[in-house]
């Protein structure tokens, strides 16, 4: 026992059991993820036996990890904050990316409470408005859709069957479109002659349609034709390079009808009755921005 110590304290300095574990975080709730759990790559995600995932509250270190930009802008810090606070997703970076906003929402709930001010600009109004976001409605309304991977074809000769893309995908997809379109910034203010500017508008341009063409064929699962289930992603990226405009069409809608179910929606708010004198609608849709800098930025 240390000397200075005070009368009846052990100080504990051999290894073992921490006796503060017990004050270690707990989880505030539980998530159902909008894949249900699908998609993940084995090893990617430790599924439980109801579905229910346990979602922790923010650490010093998780919060300190939202305030470095470049992870911000490679999706670093999204990653370590999910596998962070959600623990049995094991890799961020292979989750879908239909279940990325439902997770955030999920951790900012169980870090700050349910409810999140947002400040709009109503109609007719001059001042600004605060505006209560009830989060765990919204994340509650974002688990009722279910990705269909089935794709409604124009022509019966086959059927085709997509997934979401991966937050990987998607992280990557977003950063190949900012620096093409900084370079195109670059390029159209740069002291070149027009020769030169087309070219470089052409690379870039070219770059951005095999970009997105890219992206719908990656979520492409497999194309039945007939007998054949064709899943070689060879032969299904020869397919789509090959195939009649309408095939990419309803491929390229579907995905898109998809993604719009899993987005989140605008939030509804009401004028106030000057305001309506004035000449305002009654009600206003508001979009609903999450912006990972400010999300995470306070606890209001």
């Amino acid at each position: 026992m240390n000397e200075n110590n005070a009368p009846g304290v052990t100080e504990i300095t051999a290894t073992g059991a921490n006796p503060l574990k017990k004050y270690f975080r707990q989880p505030k709730l539980y998530i159902t993820l909008p894949s249900k759990g699908s998609w993940y790559r084995q090893g990617s995600i430790q599924m439980t036996e109801n579905n229910e995932l346990p979602v922790f509250a923010m650490t010093a270190k998780d919060e300190l990890t939202l305030k470095t930009p470049d992870a911000l802008l490679n999706g670093a810090a999204t990653v370590e904050i999910i596998q962070s606070c959600i623990p049995n997703i094991k890799d961020a970076w292979a989750m879908p990316s239909i279940d990325v906003d439902a997770c955030l929402i999920a951790i900012r709930i169980a870090s700050y409470g349910d409810q999140m001010d947002l400040t709009i600009q109503p109609p007719m109004a001059k001042e600004e408005k605060i505006f209560a976001l009830d989060l765990k409605q919204l994340l509650e309304t974002m688990g009722q859709f279910n990705f269909i991977e089935d794709v409604a074809m124009s022509s019966p000769d086959f059927q085709v069957k997509v997934r979401p893309v991966s937050y990987k995908e998607f992280t990557q997809a977003q950063l190949t479109t900012f620096e093409e379109q900084r370079m195109f910034t670059i390029v159209n203010d740069a002291e070149m002659n027009e020769e030169e500017k087309l070219e470089k508008f052409g690379k870039t341009f070219s770059k951005l349609r095999d970009l997105t063409v890219g992206i719908i064929t990656d979520s492409i699962v497999s194309i039945t034709a007939g007998d054949d289930i064709v899943t070689n992603r060879q032969h299904i990226n020869d397919f789509i390079s090959n195939a009649e405009k309408g095939v990419f069409d309803d491929i390229t809608k579907h995905i898109e009808i998809q993604k719009e179910n899993f987005a989140v929606k605008p939030m509804t708010a009401a004028s106030d009755p000057e305001d309506i004198a004035k000449g305002a609608p009654e009600t206003y849709e508001v979009p609903i921005v999450f912006d990972q800098a400010n999300f995470f930025a306070d606890r209001s």
